[in-house]
């Protein structure tokens, strides 16, 4: 067993996206090979329903799957195939954009007007760019949840943990995404396949990750003529982890716990041409779905 290295540590960037939703950007549209098979992730999370209530209106997608996971407030979704739905607090969609949608995300606070959830993106090989548009609706009460003898707490939206597998189903990247809790002070170690690229976002309480240089984990040092422990190197609220490889990944939780999503894939190590919220192989098949937006056939007939 080898605990994968932290390779960088960083804060999400307050962001500006569809008609004005302020939220915070982990990753994207920078190095696309950075976190293969992943494109993209947000945390959008306000208490001011002006800083989100213009949502995310009609805009397209091709070439990408796009995994929204609600925490508070609901999200209201239309399509130009005629679907519409709403995500509520708990949930989980996972759109598979493929050979073309158009679609809009509508935020709506909870009772006291906050919002919070996640939007990740994720790549599609070539071979299945052009695959018919797929959604997959998780009601949260269909996302199993798995909870140690320490207080441990897994959420297993993809992929298969602890004995539990995920709901969302037949997703190219084959991800493992797990929404985890670690109570105050207890150390804790996640298996990850050695094949996946993996990062942890870090959305609530603190935690250390222990470095593969360092395997015992040098996290907590007693202060000098007393017993209260510190916390080194603590990772807070919106951080972004990025790991190396290996395959386990150990957190030392701080004095309040620490929640983070654990995510991980295969690379797909393919050209990645990239506009906005198209994701194709070359410039050529970008510039066609430039075209195809612009004569009305971006939307493929359905049989």
């Amino acid at each position: 067993m080898s605990i994968r290295p932290t390779l960088e540590a960083r804060k999400a960037i307050p962001t500006l996206e569809g008609a004005g939703v302020k939220l915070h950007r982990a990753f994207g549209f920078q190095d696309p090979s950075e976190l293969d098979p992943f494109l993209l992730f947000d945390d959008f999370r306000n208490d001011r329903p002006q800083d989100f209530e213009r949502g995310f209106p009609w805009h397209p997608h091709r070439g990408i799957e796009t995994i929204t996971y609600v925490l508070d407030g609901t999200v209201e979704h239309a399509d130009s195939l005629g679907n519409t739905g709403t995500l509520q607090a708990g949930s989980v969609q996972w759109m598979t954009a493929g050979s073309g949608i158009l679609h809009q995300e509508m935020p709506h606070g909870n009772a006291n007007g906050q919002m919070h959830g996640f939007q990740l993106w994720g790549n599609l090989p070539s071979a299945l760019k052009m695959t018919a548009p797929r959604y997959q609706d998780i009601d949260g009460t269909q996302i199993p949840e798995v909870i140690d003898d320490d207080g441990t707490r897994v959420k297993v939206i993809v992929g298969a943990f602890w004995g539990k597998t995920g709901p969302v189903d037949g997703i190219a990247a084959d991800p493992q995404y797990l929404d985890i809790f670690v109570p105050a002070g207890v150390r804790k170690t996640f298996r990850i396949d050695t094949y996946r690229r993996a990062f942890a976002y870090v959305f609530d309480g603190a935690g250390a990750f222990a470095d593969a240089s360092a395997p015992s984990g040098v996290l907590l040092e007693k202060e000098v003529g007393g017993e209260e422990l510190n916390i080194r190197d603590l990772s807070g609220n919106r951080t972004l982890i990025r790991f190396g490889t290996g395959d386990e990944v150990t957190v030392q939780a701080g004095p309040d716990g620490v929640r983070f999503l654990l995510i991980s894939g295969a690379p797909i190590a393919e050209p990645v041409a990239w506009h906005g919220p198209i994701v194709m192989n070359t410039q050529a098949e970008l510039e066609q779905a430039m075209r195809d937006l612009q004569n009305g056939t971006f939307i493929q007939p359905t049989h």
